[in-house]
């Protein structure tokens, strides 16, 4: 097999592209647009046998399933993309699932499609979480480690600027139907859902036509047990690490605090419409801000002060 040249300028712009492609996920279905579309077009109330709930008491335990299957197969993706080298197949694989679950919102209309919308919604965020493991497994094959910041950064900066301007589509579509020759703001969003999915397969493509192939390596049963194994061992490691440790608490708070989004965004949603689509750009500025490299090492910091002054 070839040796992967590194700092290709080429293979480097073609994995930030990825960043272009999913990020529009990121922020019109998990965030900006279907949690506000889900409120809407649901009933209020929902009956599943003997048991009723609110429609966006479904809508969390969508989002808190989900995560919770991409914490038991996150260890499991990591170990097969490690050791069996075929980190493309599993990027393409996630994609594929993802996307398509975007493109299936299209035909959520409300009520009668509810359980459509809801397994759509799951396997979208199982598909971005998923491609997001193998995605991040090529950083290390690509660049050398002194340009590891730089290139994460241009991915970063790729998938804002691509996510915003789907989004400024889309929500042209939604508020203003007519211009496109639409029957109503669900239309608009309907379609957003479309190129939604379009939009991140379509500029995956190029991401996959110049990463790296894939390894010929036989794949073993041990290869699936890999990645919980190594996780057993980074534990180890932390515990004799305190400033790891202090790091990835400062990291775990800033993910809880975005994933509240998803919530709050509901919780606005029922009360005042404007409030939610001011507080939501703001709340977006805020949660990137809150995710940057930066912050986590002010945060750890501040970890190991209190540390220290309490012991």
């Amino acid at each position: 097999m070839l040796a992967i040249e590194l700092n290709n300028k080429k293979t480097i712009n073609a994995w930030a592209i990825f960043d272009w492609a999913n990020s529009a996920y990121a922020l019109v279905i998990s965030t900006a647009i279907f949690p506000g579309y889900f409120e809407e077009y649901t009933p209020k109330e929902i009956g599943l046998g003997p048991l009723t709930f609110s429609n966006s008491s479904l809508y969390s335990f969508a989002v808190s399933f989900s995560y919770i299957i991409i914490a038991i197969l996150s260890p499991l993706l990591s170990g097969i993309a490690d050791y069996s080298g075929r980190r493309k197949f599993f990027l393409k694989t996630f994609t594929l699932i993802g996307s398509l679950a975007c493109t299936a919102l299209f035909f959520f209309k409300g009520e009668p499609q509810l359980w459509l919308g809801t397994s759509a919604f799951i396997l979208a965020t199982i598909g971005f979480a998923g491609s997001l493991v193998f995605y991040d497994s090529y950083l290390p094959l690509i660049v050398s480690e002194d340009n590891y910041n730089k290139v994460s950064a241009r991915g970063y900066t790729f998938g804002y600027v691509g996510s915003v301007i789907l989004l400024i589509f889309i929500l042209m579509m939604i508020l203003k139907p007519e211009w496109f020759g639409l029957q109503g703001g669900q239309m608009g969003a309907r379609i957003g859902f479309l190129l939604v999915g379009m939009w991140w397969l379509g500029f995956a493509q190029y991401t996959f036509k110049y990463m790296p192939p894939d390894k010929k390596n036989l794949f073993t049963t041990s290869m699936i047990m890999n990645g919980y194994k190594e996780i057993k061992g980074a534990f180890q490691r932390v515990k004799a690490i305190p400033d790891i440790r202090n790091f990835l608490t400062a990291f775990s708070f800033t993910a809880r605090v975005y994933r509240l989004s998803f919530i709050w965004l509901l919780f606005l949603q029922k009360r005042n419409l404007v409030l939610l689509q001011v507080s939501w750009f703001c709340w977006y500025l805020f949660c990137n801000w809150w995710q940057s490299v930066e912050l986590m090492f002010f945060l750890y910091w501040a970890i190991e002060r209190v540390i220290k002054i309490l012991s």
